[in-house]
């Protein structure tokens, strides 16, 4: 007869204050579940009326949230080959404990290449992002998700740039020759429009069974450049649409423009800027525009523009004269072209350096000694590097599995575990071993290496010395160039010499404005008698001949050049209507002819202008000269005048 064993009292009194502390931490993860979507609610971006920005400003909310936007996408491949992610099938099946592991590595390294002021929290971002991962690809509560559910989430939602992000995705969705697998990019398709969804964005963003045929509508074959032209065309497919936004939302958040909103009146703006094509300079920050805010005759329905930065009206300007004349540059294509084939990759997981690795090193280092006399700096350097790196691997293994021991026995669930555990044990191991060897190295060779070591440390000292030496005299020199050229008003002060230049100058100026003014009179007085002469000529042609200016008797017109005209015979006497004008003017203006005339008399008006410009000229590029040389420079000008 068996025996029923039920327990002592003390399980059995145990056993209600088990199930409350279990009940209490079960609310306690529901809370935390919940946690992530009571904060984005609280954010009210379901006023957004346009489904596509609500969608991207909802998952850029998760991503910051998560502390996502701060591990890019190559830190994320590397967290995939740590924990073994490359080498598993797509549809190979992880469970939640695995999934934590994942996500535990990802931001502890994270932690480590933040400084000390921007440490993040780690657990609260593991249960945030956890939680959501689960919400979304594991809906039903089955406790396990796919291996591509895994990449493509996070893949999409980590930071970094959208060219490398479609980069790595078509990797993964291509096959050997680099084409892209129809099947495999359904399945990502539906794997990455699950985020939508979990964000309430379903009906907008939801997967459907067309869905690959709106990015490519005709079933070709389809290349890396072809995947890139398409998901970052203008537009992108409609179902991908909140992709490339969220990423403009990244890069604009803290872009400022010093612009009024036409709606809010706010003094400025931050992120984007629309502005509409219809009306005069009506513009709206991204809140009003998003709410579908509008004033005075502004509609919805017009048309805006989208601007991601701002330009002052200078830089307005010449941007429209430099596309004007032509001068602006091609615009540079979205992405560069990248070769057809793809390179094959190197499989570097689950390896396991071997024990006469490290010798091998050193008999090349020591071969490279021997032939050349001294040792080779690049060797050793690579030397140096790969068993650092190798070091830094082991570390983070056992960073990783101390945290999944922390975690709980729940680590040890699956046979995977046990061989993840031998290889960082046989890892270990052979580092030891390779260690050891290292210490069987013959006292003269390590002898040796000290004083190689030791040559280059004296070098290396004398080196940074000669730098010193140099920056120090840059600086001096840079410190006289400055003095030099930028004299003190003491030193000018205490120079009698740079006092009397001064001096000079300032009474050269003087006496150049005066002469300037006694041209300006001279000039204004033969514009005078040019009137004066102007008039003569209309009474001549009215038929008075005796009528003459009144005033130019008194003032002659100098006629520095004459025309050919002016050589003929006078047709008038002395007793004519020129006789009260100088003797120049005379000569000139005696012809009967009044073309004549008038031609003299526009080529006086050239003279006296010409005469007046080289003047003009010759007192500005005449400045430095002596004052003997300026009087005489003077005296010809007003002969020629």
């Amino acid at each position: 007869m068996k025996s029923c064993h039920f327990g002592s009292p003390l399980e059995l009194g145990a056993a209600p204050v088990r199930m409350i502390e279990e009940c209490g931490k079960r609310g306690k993860t529901m809370a935390e579940k919940r946690q992530l979507f009571m904060e984005m609610r609280a954010q009210n971006y379901d006023v957004i009326r346009l489904s596509t920005y609500r969608t991207a400003c909802k998952l850029r909310f998760v991503q910051k949230r998560c502390n996502l936007h701060l591990v890019d996408i190559w830190n994320m491949i590397e967290a995939f080959r740590d924990n073994g992610l490359n080498t598993l099938d797509h549809s190979t099946e992880i469970n939640v404990s695995r999934l934590e592991t994942i996500i535990s590595s990802i931001y502890y390294q994270l932690n480590k290449r933040l400084p000390t002021t921007h440490q993040i929290s780690v657990e609260q971002s593991i249960s945030l992002l956890l939680n959501f991962m689960i919400a979304a690809y594991d809906s039903e509560g089955h406790g396990k998700l796919t291996v591509f559910s895994v990449k493509a989430m996070l893949a999409t939602m980590c930071g970094g740039k959208i060219l490398d992000k479609l980069r790595y995705t078509f990797s993964q969705i291509s096959d050997s020759n680099g084409m892209m697998v129809y099947l495999k990019f359904d399945q990502f398709l539906r794997e990455v429009l699950k985020l939508p969804t979990a964000v309430f964005e379903g009906p907008s963003f939801g997967y459907t069974e067309h869905a690959v045929r709106t990015c490519f509508p005709q079933q070709k074959k389809v290349t890396l450049n072809m995947f890139l032209d398409t998901m970052l065309a203008d537009p992108p497919p409609q179902c991908l649409v909140w992709l490339p936004l969220m990423h403009r939302l990244a890069n604009v958040e803290n872009v400022f423009h010093p612009v009024e909103c036409s709606h809010c009146r706010s003094d400025s703006m931050m992120g984007f800027r629309y502005r509409c094509q219809q009306c005069h300079n009506y513009q709206l920050c991204q809140t009003c525009f998003w709410r579908g805010y509008a004033s005075g005759s502004h509609s919805n329905q017009h048309q805006m523009k989208e601007h991601s930065s701002w330009k002052s009206p200078a830089k307005k300007l010449s941007h429209a004269i430099s596309k004007s004349l032509g001068c602006v540059p091609s615009r540079e294509p979205p992405h560069p072209l990248y070769p057809e084939m793809p390179e094959k990759p190197l499989d570097l997981a689950h390896i396991v350096p071997q024990r006469s690795l490290p010798n091998m090193n050193d008999a090349v280092v020591s071969h490279s000694v021997l032939s050349s006399g001294a040792p080779t700096p690049t060797k050793r350097l690579h030397c140096g590097l790969d068993s650092a790196s190798r070091l830094a691997d082991e570390h983070d293994l056992i960073a990783v599995y101390v945290n999944r021991l922390q975690n709980g026995t729940r680590v040890l669930d699956s046979p995977s575990r046990l061989d993840e555990e031998h290889r960082l044990i046989a890892r270990y191991a052979a580092r030891l071993a390779a260690e050891a060897g290292n210490t069987q190295r013959s006292a003269s060779e390590l002898a040796f290496n000290f004083d190689a070591n030791k040559q280059q440390r004296q070098l290396i000292a004398e080196l940074e010395n000669k730098n010193r030496e140099i920056l120090q005299e840059i600086q001096r020199l840079r410190l006289e160039h400055e003095q030099a050229s930028q004299p003190t008003p003491e030193k000018a002060q205490q120079n009698p010499t740079l006092l009397a230049e001064l001096r000079l100058l300032r009474q050269r100026k003087d006496e150049l404005e005066q002469r300037m003014s006694a041209l300006q009179e001279s000039r204004r007085e033969l514009m005078v008698q040019l009137e004066g002469l102007m008039k003569l000529l209309k009474a001549q042609a009215a038929g008075s001949p005796r009528s003459s200016p009144s005033h130019g008797a008194s003032h002659p017109m100098p006629m520095p050049v004459r025309s050919t005209s002016a050589c003929s015979t006078p047709t008038h006497g002395p007793q004519d209507s020129l006789s009260g004008v100088g003797g120049d003017v005379q000569e000139a203006f005696a012809q009967g002819a009044r073309r004549n005339l008038r031609n003299d008399l526009l080529v006086a008006a050239d003279s006296i202008t010409n005469t007046m410009s080289s003047l003009v000229k010759e007192l500005h590029s005449d400045e430095g000269c002596e004052e003997d040389e300026d009087a005489e420079k003077l005296q010809n000008g007003k002969e020629r005048g």
